[in-house]
């Protein structure tokens, strides 16, 4: 999978960029604040329809303007595919091959990326959030219908939790709370199902990559933490049985505090390394090492899920890495996977891993190639 084509207009701080894209490595520099981070976020939401950044649309559009607007051509293997996307205060329209796509659901997984951002390296230590959405970004790109399930359930726990202050400190009329409570946890099975086995192969893939990292020195125990007991089969029916139960016993509390104590929306990752917990006792280069596991585990997973590799975009990441971590990252893509990196300086990066590379400047939402020598 390679991006061919990127398009951009009043995003963020660029008013009009049009960019063709040959070649597997392309490098991103400038000075902070310029839009380096911009341009591979743009890339990430044609991808996902949503920032890694922001939650609020209006932060992608351009001060002055109404509407910002994403393009661009994907090579695939199943062929040439265009897509776009308008952002506005008023939400966002999709297109694919001209085809306006009324879910955001229908237009997801088409075109997969993994980011790599500085802030990813919090993934292990970070909060819980932090590691939920994670989980929710990677599998709405793996499996598309996953997104659905997952917007039903905010739906319903929205709605459910509005119930729980509507009535707070007062008896729910009878049979009221039931019925948001069964409509919850059928959707939320299959929300935690989901993850469960995704984090089975996600595990395989990162104990692997991790054991090759340490030289087979450190092994790395990826675990699922559910809100509630999962059967390893994936007993949807069972898990069901222990959700409406789980809510029952939580309910005086729930009604206290006014908010659903049981689902995915109070799920988990745990990580250890020989044993021990890492979030906890881990060195910050064990962190580290973990975060980059994880995230090399995430491409190699969406291409086995997919068939063919995603595009990589590490955004400022490698100067966060030592010399070891740069280069295992550096050798994990070269040569086979499409590569968007953004730099502040080519200062501390291997002259070798940047061969070939088509290098850019980056300026006040402006980018040019760069000239011979000029980075």
């Amino acid at each position: 999978m390679r991006l061919e084509r990127l398009r951009l207009e009043n995003y963020r701080n660029y008013e009009r960029l049009d960019l063709v894209f040959d070649g597997l490595l392309h490098l991103f520099v400038g000075r902070n604040a310029q839009g380096k981070t911009n341009l591979l976020e743009a890339i990430h939401v044609l991808a996902l329809a949503r920032s890694h950044r922001t939650h609020a649309d209006e932060d992608l559009v351009r001060w002055g303007s109404e509407t910002a607007a994403v393009a661009g051509i994907v090579e695939r293997a199943k062929g040439e595919l265009q897509l776009e996307l308008a952002v506005s205060r008023a939400g966002k329209k999709a297109k694919a091959n001209g085809l306006e796509r009324r879910k955001l659901s229908e237009y997801v997984g088409s075109f997969n990326v993994v980011l790599f951002a500085p802030e990813d390296l919090n993934l292990v230590k970070g909060a819980p959030g932090v590691r939920r959405r994670f989980l929710d970004m990677e599998l709405g790109q793996a499996f598309p219908v996953y997104l659905r399930e997952l917007s039903q359930y905010q739906r319903l726990l929205r709605q459910r939790n509005r119930l729980l202050r509507q009535y707070a400190g007062r008896p729910v009329p009878s049979g009221l709370l039931d019925v948001f409570s069964e409509q919850l946890a059928a959707v939320g099975v299959k929300v935690m199902l989901k993850r469960q086995g995704f984090i089975k192969k996600l595990s395989r893939w990162a104990s692997d990559i991790h054991e090759r990292m340490t030289g087979g020195a450190e092994r790395l125990d990826v675990r699922y933490l559910p809100s509630l007991e999962l059967d390893a089969e994936g007993d949807e029916d069972a898990a069901f049985r222990r959700f409406m139960v789980k809510l029952s016993q939580m309910r005086e509390e729930e009604l206290r505090r006014c908010v659903t104590l049981v689902g995915p929306h109070r799920d988990d990752l745990a990580f250890s390394v020989n044993g021990v917990d890492v979030q906890a006792f881990g060195s910050q280069g064990q962190q580290r090492t973990v975060a980059l596991s994880l995230k090399l585990a995430e491409i190699e997973l969406i291409a086995e899920e997919t068939g063919e590799y995603p595009i990589l975009l590490l955004d400022d990441v490698l100067s966060e890495l030592d010399r070891f971590r740069r280069s295992r990252l550096i050798e994990a893509f070269r040569g086979r996977i499409q590569t968007f990196v953004t730099a502040t300086s080519l200062e501390g990066l291997d002259f070798r891993s940047t061969a070939g590379a088509t290098l850019y400047c980056v300026e006040a939402g402006r980018v040019r190639p760069a000239a011979e020598g000029e980075i």
